[in-house]
């Protein structure tokens, strides 16, 4: 049984491609009592209440996390929060920089803000592996981002909300995805575009992400940053999973974008533990609330670094074909 059944749960960004995953995972299998869908785009609300067949324990929020009071009114009874609301466009940010910190670190302390006034029990807020030694404008708001949700537990220590973090790589089959685009171009027979053939990335699928947020919220007590154990690939072997034999086109790097990514630096290793073979828990910094560390949780050894070029996991061609989604 999880904790958050029978519960009321608020998602910011809910109908964005995680969103969606984890309201189905919700409905299908936790039976809340009720899911408030908080986001800014008509459309797209629309379209998810024709996907979910205007299920009655579902509620619509139209609003932006950039507004606090509406924030308020859509956390009223809520009792979790998921916060997947985001700009997420690595080139994009660097032409809108200040967009997105209205977005991305403005409209996370509000988040931060409505959950303890609504005396939300738990919040856990999703990040990327951007967010760790930032080179871009999007990776150095995410982090700002995880900050605030970390050390928001200071400010709600007197109260009964607790926040923690999720913070993983690319997301297979998300809005953005390169995969179908790449689909297309092989079957009209035009090379696939690739910035470097040394590129590599982190990669989970939408269940995995969904499940590692539910986990997420058993374990947590406030403070922890998650991240979980994944493999690396190689674009090179997504290219060649998804278009066998296919002609790569370099492109070159774009503004802000990494050889290869990285979910926990050198510096953060000092603070993390390994939880099993699944996921890893950095432990922050200061803890006026009261954390307490995890009793199963082993420090990792120095120098630690969880980086996608060096990592001990990897994907071969052949298991990243079938975990491809269908056309």
């Amino acid at each position: 049984m999880s904790i958050l059944s029978g519960s009321s749960i608020l998602i910011t960004g809910g109908t964005g491609s995680f969103g969606k995953a984890f309201i189905t995972k919700l409905l299908n299998d936790v039976d809340p009592k009720r899911i408030v869908v908080y986001s800014r785009d008509e459309l797209k609300q629309y379209e998810c209440r024709q996907l979910f067949n205007d299920d009655k324990r579902l509620r619509w929020f139209l609003g932006d996390i950039r507004d606090l009071p509406r924030l308020n009114r859509a956390m009223h009874g809520v009792d979790h929060v998921v916060h997947a609301a985001a700009y997420k466009q690595v080139d994009t940010a660097e032409y809108n920089p200040y967009e997105f910190v209205k977005t991305n670190v403005i409209g996370s302390q509000n988040v931060i803000e409505a959950s303890i006034d609504a005396g939300v029990k738990k919040v856990v807020a999703l990040s990327t592996d951007k967010a760790s030694s930032p080179i871009n404008l999007y990776g150095a708001t995410k982090l700002a981002a995880d900050k605030l949700f970390i050390n928001g537990n200071h400010y709600a220590a007197a109260y009964p909300t607790r926040f923690a973090v999720v913070r993983y790589g690319n997301v297979m089959a998300s809005r953005g995805s390169v995969i179908p685009k790449w689909r297309q171009l092989g079957a009209e027979g035009k090379p696939l575009p690739i910035t470097d053939e040394r590129m590599t990335r982190f990669w989970i699928t939408l269940p995995q992400a969904v499940d590692f947020v539910l986990n997420s919220f058993e374990l947590m007590s406030g403070g922890e940053l998650y991240v979980p154990r994944i493999p690396s690939m190689k674009l090179t072997d997504l290219a060649e999973a998804i278009v066998p034999g296919a002609t790569l086109e370099h492109v070159g790097l774009r503004p802000g974008e990494k050889l290869h990514e990285e979910m926990i630096s050198v510096d953060e290793g000092r603070r993390v533990l390994r939880l099993g073979d699944e996921r890893y828990v950095m432990q922050p910094d200061l803890a006026s609330w009261g954390y307490q560390p995890p009793a199963d949780g082993v420090p990792v050894p120095e120098g630690f670094r969880l980086d996608s070029g060096t990592n001990d996991l990897w994907y071969s061609v052949d298991e990243i074909r079938a975990m491809l989604p269908e056309d």
